[in-house]
């Protein structure tokens, strides 16, 4: 994995390509931050592709359009309604662009201003394919939002350290058009893990090496509810087996009943009141109060999900991309 820094100097042609369900919570913030790009706006392309949303998120998106015009940005909106998945979503927003490389965030997300920039530079290197920027908390209120920023859920560090073969989530994370062209899309029926597989076949089936930008960064909104933290967490788990059933990946160690009784004895007699102490005397957040049995809710979450999921026989298909627009050196 390279790590090498090179300056801002190169601005190829590149295309931002968001898929979008029910996404109006965050979706005018995403806007906001697109637009705010340093990258030169006659070299990018933004594809946002709707995947079957039921809220205000047409409406919005198409009331973004005169406000990119004016401002000389490129705004395309697409819409995937066959197959229900953010990948398949994906694909639809590659086969419509024209960029030599593709920036991949997601709606609930937050791109700094320089994110762009800093994410295309590594690709001056001709061996890199893949290039993961740093997913940092986009300031929440809650709780939970609290925890996910304490427990750097979401680190790209995390999923670039994986034992099998690192990997940059889809949150944040820039491909060369030839990498694609090499091992196919994204696989359109995959429902979770598809980050991680396009990460692997890159790396695996061709020569492409991957790159960790730090300085591309982009802010992510964190779960609010249990029920989206819980949800989070089982769909992790399933991507765990279909990624054990793809790639032969070890699945999760499953937390034992005896595992989590010790954890939450040592909390309860330990854990929680020195960080109750520290509460009553401001010196710590509320939520560390509760880290440990968190952890364990999110455990036993994921552990459902990859006790659950099994691999859709349609998930293995892959999707290939046509030489509509032929990559350039």
């Amino acid at each position: 994995m390279m790590t090498v820094d090179i300056s801002p100097s190169y601005f190829p042609g590149i295309s931002v390509i968001v898929p979008i369900y029910n996404g109006e919570q965050d979706l005018l913030g995403l806007l906001d931050c697109l637009m705010a790009q340093t990258y030169p706006a006659d070299s990018v392309e933004y594809l946002l592709v709707d995947n079957g949303s039921r809220d205000r998120t047409p409406q919005l998106l198409a009331a973004a359009q005169s406000t990119f015009t004016a401002r000389n940005l490129t705004l395309k909106i697409l819409g995937e309604r066959d197959i229900q998945s953010a990948y398949a979503a994906r694909n639809t927003g590659i086969r419509a662009a024209t960029g030599e490389f593709f920036a991949f965030t997601d709606a609930d997300c937050y791109p700094q201003p320089d994110w762009l920039t800093n994410l295309i530079q590594p690709f001056q290197d001709k061996t890199i394919g893949l290039v993961a920027g740093e997913i940092t908390a986009f300031p929440g209120t809650t709780l939970l939002e609290s925890y996910a920023e304490r427990k750097h859920i979401m680190s790209q560090q995390d999923t670039l350290a994986h034992k099998f073969c690192p990997y940059g989530q889809t949150a944040n994370l820039g491909i060369r058009r030839k990498a694609l062209e090499a091992v196919g899309l994204f696989r359109p029926y995959l429902t979770t893990g598809g980050d991680a597989d396009i990460c692997w076949r890159v790396q695996q089936e061709s020569s492409w090496k991957i790159h960790y930008a730090a300085n591309a960064t982009i802010q992510h909104r964190h779960r609010q509810t249990f029920k989206e933290l819980r949800s989070q967490w089982y769909r992790y788990g399933k991507s765990n087996r279909y990624l054990h059933e793809l790639h032969g990946v070890d699945l999760s160690w499953r937390l034992s009943k005896k595992e989590q009784n010790r954890s939450l004895l040592r909390w309860a007699l330990k854990e929680l009141p020195q960080a109750t102490t520290k509460r009553i005397l401001a010196k710590g957040p509320a939520v560390d109060m509760l880290v440990t049995p968190l952890d364990i809710y999110c455990a036993r979450s994921r552990d459902l999900g990859q006790q659950d999921a099994k691999l859709p026989e349609q998930a293995k298909q892959k999707a290939y991309l046509p030489a509509l627009h032929p990559a350039t050196d």
